[in-house]
């Protein structure tokens, strides 16, 4: 039986082994994280295969499946075939749309804003603090002449743009925080929030000004919000992947590819005013009329933020979503928060997110290579409660060789747990036959003694 089980070892050992290779390959497991939480079908493949005529949307579900808005039975037969859960609702996106472009065409009215809700097959308008009685009462107006499906809806506080964050970054104009770390294959830069200043204006790491990050070259705001801020000396350095989440102990999470979110999604948020804070996407291409101006395609989310968190990352396991632009409330009372997504800043930058030599299959240590690919927009389906911020990594950078032996070893992702299992094993098989060779040399000399006495 002792061999039997030492034999058995073996075997475990080498399947562990073999499996923690093919995990460490690109296109393997490790090479897309997520990827076995991602469901069949993701709801904008569904939305973008019928089109907006038959769809009104697509949402995570508590469950973790993917829902879809349909308009009729036979796009909602076509859903459920792919895999995903099918609602049939009154209004197409493309009636949702039209109301929210009716709502931009009307007076523009500073403390407003309005998003599609999917779930409820709704156009949702909030107005805060600020807004007039006659101006919410305009708008009303506006809301009922395009139809019943536009809800009305006062929120406390006001929407504002959220400067003065991963990492803060200062200027004489105030504190932001850094988002995401970028490249054009020759520079890196910083992606971060339109609002917090204009092109020319210079950032620094400390409020001495005695450590210069760099200088904004591109700045969008309003209409969207993202802005590029160039490295002094051009290169991101170490580190480059990964954002900080302001815990207190140097470390952040690895950046492994972007993609755009799902309505449902737990995301994380990290800033340099209120840390690592989480909650879920509640709506999509969002509208907020800030004082300074309109900003359009926001993603809308639960996530607390204060002033000084503006520009800093959204992202779920490790997958970059967007920069924070601004909203309303704290991190005391809750309230709403949107985000400039990163797909649509990196196509109108052109581009590419730096992440991790791993997460782009290996093919360059450096960040600065820009050969690094985006993650699968089917990682943005990853049910709540089930995602993560990410893999840990030292916020300076480093690639982990200060592990001890033990921790490299017992990792369930590391080839040596399978290492030890097969040592084991044949030292359990070696002692084995040792043990039945002395025994029967011993059972040997018992006989001889017997016969030959």
């Amino acid at each position: 039986m002792t061999r039997l089980a030492a034999v058995g070892g073996l075997l475990l050992g080498g399947a562990m082994v073999a499996q923690s290779a093919m995990a460490g390959e690109p296109g393997g497991h490790g090479a897309q994280r997520g990827a076995g939480r991602t469901l069949s079908a993701t709801g904008a493949d569904l939305v973008g295969r019928l089109g907006t005529a038959r769809t009104a949307g697509s949402w995570v579900g508590d469950d973790g499946r993917t829902v879809v808005a349909v308009t009729d039975a036979g796009a909602a037969d076509e859903v459920r075939r792919a895999g995903a859960e099918a609602k049939v609702v009154g209004h197409s996106l493309n009636e949702l749309k039209s109301a929210t472009s009716a709502l931009r065409s009307a007076p523009r009215v500073a403390g407003t804003a309005w998003a599609l809700d999917y779930r409820t097959n709704r156009v949702v308008v909030r107005g805060d603090s600020t807004v007039s009685a006659m101006d919410w009462a305009r708008l009303t107006r506006v809301a009922d002449g395009i139809g019943s499906f536009v809800r009305m809806e006062r929120t406390p506080g006001t929407f504002t743009p959220r400067l003065n964050g991963a990492q803060p970054i200062l200027s004489t104009g105030g504190r932001c925080s850094a988002g995401f770390n970028v490249t054009d294959g020759q520079r890196d830069f910083i992606l971060t929030a339109g609002h917090c200043g204009p092109a020319g204006a210079q950032w620094f790491a400390d409020n001495q000004g005695s450590r210069p990050v760099g200088r904004t070259v591109s700045s969008t705001f309003p209409g969207a919000d993202f802005s590029l801020v160039q490295y002094a000396n051009g290169a991101a350095g170490d580190g480059a992947d990964v954002v900080a989440i302001g815990n207190g102990n140097g470390n952040g999470v690895r950046i492994t590819g972007l993609a755009d979110p799902s309505v449902g999604q737990r995301v994380f948020r990290s800033g340099s005013t209120s840390g690592l804070r989480d909650g879920q996407v509640t709506a999509l291409d969002a509208t907020v009329n800030y004082p300074e101006g309109t900003v359009t395609g926001l993603i809308e989310t639960n996530v607390c933020a204060e002033p000084g968190d503006s520009g800093g990352p959204l992202f779920s396991d490790g997958i970059a979503l967007g920069v924070t632009s601004g909203g309303s409330g704290d991190c005391t009372t809750g309230g709403t928060t949107f985000f400039q997504p990163v797909t649509a800043a990196l196509t109108r930058l052109n581009v590419k997110l730096i992440v991790s030599a791993q997460a782009a299959g290996g093919a360059s240590a450096s960040p600065s290579s820009g050969a690094a690919p985006s993650a699968s927009p089917t990682q943005a389906a990853i049910a709540p409660g089930a995602a993560s911020p990410g893999s840990t990594a030292p916020v300076a950078g480093g690639t982990g060789t200060g592990r001890t032996l033990a921790a490299r070893l017992t990792d369930p992702g590391a080839v040596g747990p399978g290492l030890l299992v097969i040592a084991g094993s044949l030292v359990a098989l070696v002692a084995t036959r040792y043990l039945r060779a002395e025994r029967d040399r011993k059972a040997y000399q018992r006989y001889y003694s017997t016969t030959w006495s």
